[in-house]
């Protein structure tokens, strides 16, 4: 199915949404900072309200997670979706390694874009980029002290 103007229109919303500055923030301390080793490690920002970085969790993972519904629900392309946007994908990427726990306290976490990629060819090939692209980096990352539990 080939991309539509109105599918180009959304991609580029999304794109504009992304680079306000608060998410540029959230987007930055997610993909940047938060590594965690463990579930515990997770829960403790993921589940914790009190947690000054929870609310950037949350905002970066719904934000991915509206985007992948979109296209699941048809209201984007998938193939234009999944052209220009990689970060949802690497995120479910960096929590691979935890995901079974996670989603035994959080069923729900990323489903979307876990649906994207088991429906979506290209999304799957993103996916496998993504694991490969976190499996380097959490070999050299050494996560910030200032998130973990202690």
């Amino acid at each position: 199915m080939l991309a539509t103007p109105a599918d180009a229109e959304i991609i580029l919303k999304l794109y504009e949404l992304r680079t306000e500055p608060l998410m540029r923030q959230a987007r930055a301390w997610m993909t940047g900072e938060f590594w965690p080793n463990t579930a515990e490690e997770f829960f403790a920002v993921a589940l914790n309200p009190a947690d000054p970085h929870n609310a950037f969790f949350r905002q970066v993972t719904t934000y991915w997670e509206m985007g992948a519904a979109m296209v699941l629900h048809g209201a984007v392309s998938a193939e234009l979706f999944v052209d220009c946007n990689g970060e949802g994908f690497f995120l479910l990427a960096k929590f691979a390694h935890i995901l079974e726990p996670i989603r035994e306290k959080m069923p729900m976490f990323m489903n979307k874009t876990s649906e994207l990629i088991n429906r979506f060819t290209a999304a799957a090939a993103r996916y496998e980029m993504a694991l490969k692209n976190v499996q380097a980096r959490r070999g050299k990352f050494q996560p910030s002290q200032e998130w973990q539990v202690r």
